[in-house]
């Protein structure tokens, strides 16, 4: 899957599951457990131990599955990623030479930021997507006044969404959300809960999807506009059937 695609998908599905766990074994079984609840994108964190071989396998037996890194802090890190399979680069921070490396490497890339400064500059540095961390500080309505003064950079909100706020980032103008601990629960890895994995993705993407809708623009009935092109005829043509 090339840049371009990944940049469509991360857009379509609109949910980016953070996996912070504390073994290898760990992160496979969430992310095994969130692609069969319908979220096929993963983002592996460098905290996860053995991260970068975990790319490599996840990259080799989910051919479907949209794998990336997180917490990706310098280009070597970055370069160890790509090599593995990685088709995204994510960090809390901006560093120019991570979003460099990856516009080079032909890879999505979107760096935290947090004020507008930030922001802009993470843009124009040639990042695919900014991602508001953490977003929780200023919450919907501060992606609201993002989005209404750049609209047009592509925002994703991360580092506080819950279950709650997931949809009102959405309606807020985030293009998708970043979700840790409330989409993987610790107590479901430790107990190895992945119905309930899955039932919290389906609800996620419930979230992502119904606020989607509510920002659709109304569809006109066909009878109304039936209806409203013979009113419009009668009043421009009187006397005429």
């Amino acid at each position: 899957m090339d840049k371009v695609e990944v940049c469509e998908q991360i857009k379509r599905i609109g949910i980016i599951p953070a996996i912070r766990v504390s073994s290898a074994e760990e992160a496979h079984f969430a992310a095994d457990a969130v692609a069969q609840g319908g979220i096929p994108i993963v983002e592996i964190t460098m905290t996860v131990r053995d991260a970068v071989a975990l790319i490599s396998h996840l990259v080799r037996d989910h051919e479907k599955m949209i794998v990336g890194a997180g917490t990706v802090l310098d280009t070597e890190t970055a370069r160890k990623c790509v090599d593995a399979g990685a088709s995204f680069l994510t960090a809390p921070g901006f560093d120019p030479a991570i979003v460099e490396y990856a516009a080079k490497a032909g890879v999505t890339v979107f760096p935290g930021a947090l004020t507008p400064t930030e922001i802009v500059t993470a843009w124009k540095a040639g990042s695919d997507f900014v991602k508001v961390f953490p977003c929780a500080l200023g919450g919907p309505q501060y992606i609201k006044a993002l989005k209404a003064a750049l609209p047009q950079i592509p925002l994703i909100a991360a580092g506080g969404v819950t279950q709650q706020t997931a949809g009102n980032f959405i309606l807020a103008g985030a293009t998708a959300i970043g979700v840790g601990t409330d989409l993987i629960p610790s107590r479901a890895i430790e107990h190895r809960e992945a119905t309930r994995i899955r039932e919290l993705s389906h609800r996620f993407a419930g979230f992502v999807g119904d606020a989607r809708r509510l920002l659709e623009p109304p569809k006109e009935q066909p009878e109304k506009a039936k209806t409203d092109f013979w009113k419009f005829h009668r009043h421009a043509n009187p006397g005429k059937p």
